[in-house]
């Protein structure tokens, strides 16, 4: 495994099996030994990642769920891809719950006037020309 870093990112640079049982991350010119639970904490997908943060696509969703109904647990999946066991417990859940594991999009701050309102302010904005915008929510 072989990944270029930065101060964020880290290079896997030898490691004894498979497994990863213990391997050596070269970060800044520095090589540090790293065992077990420190490797699993930052591996993700085959690269170490530190404290960052991602959407999981619809393929890796599919892959957690699919892994799931073949009978293999949490842990397991967890160990597998390296996504945190919170998650693949939330992305479980929701799942069970209405059998959809797509993402909910927002398009940010929800709206506060009905349909009605929106008309009754345009049609005012209309008839009134050097109306201002607070001038029309009063």
């Amino acid at each position: 495994m072989q990944i270029t870093g930065n101060h964020q990112m880290a290079r896997i640079v030898r490691h004894n099996d498979e497994s990863v049982i213990e391997g050596y991350i070269r970060n800044g010119g520095k090589e540090v030994k790293l065992f077990t639970s420190a490797l699993k904490a930052f591996q993700c997908n085959n690269r170490i990642v530190m404290a960052q943060r991602k959407h999981l696509d619809d393929f890796l969703r599919g892959r957690i769920i699919g892994r799931l109904e073949c009978g293999r647990t949490q842990l397991e999946v967890y160990e597998e891809l390296g996504i945190a066991q919170s998650v693949i417990s939330r992305l479980w859940q929701r799942f069970q719950d209405d059998g959809n594991v797509s993402r909910c999009y927002s398009t940010g701050r929800p709206q506060v006037t009905t349909p009605n309102e929106d008309r009754y302010l345009a049609v005012n904005a209309k008839r009134n020309r050097r109306s201002t915008a607070s001038d029309l929510s009063r």
